[in-house]
């Protein structure tokens, strides 16, 4: 049976929700010009095989899945499945190493306080 206790404040999920929505609007303002330019191609297809493209759409994707990712981690926080919140942790904290690995101007770095805070999810 899961390790089930309910935190003190929920907060970790929504602090993903903020990093989302800060990726999200800032790659809409980078590239709106490139976002134009898929609307003008008719989208379907539009990206093809430019490597420019496939990266706005992929900057912009990455941020609709932290969008998930806090919703999901909110929703672990309320019910207090500490098993699963560290599971998580570890996750991103994989996925943020590699990242900052390649990219280390990215913001990746903002994930930081929301993995230290799953990775030490604990009983009170």
């Amino acid at each position: 049976m899961s390790e089930l206790h309910k935190p003190a404040r929920v907060w970790i999920g929504y602090w993903l929700l903020g990093v989302a929505a800060v990726h999200t609007v800032v790659g809409a303002l980078m590239f709106h010009a490139d976002l134009l330019a898929l609307v003008r191609d008719g989208v379907w297809d539009s990206v093809g095989e430019d490597p420019r493209r496939a990266g706005v759409v992929f900057f912009l994707l990455v941020g609709f899945w932290f969008v998930l990712q806090g919703l999901a981690i909110t929703a672990l926080e309320r019910t207090g499945d500490l098993p699963a919140l560290r599971q998580q942790g570890y996750g991103l904290l994989v996925l943020s190493l590699v990242s900052v690995v390649l990219m280390p101007s990215s913001g990746f770095w903002l994930f930081a306080p929301a993995i230290w805070a799953l990775l030490r999810s604990r009983r009170d």
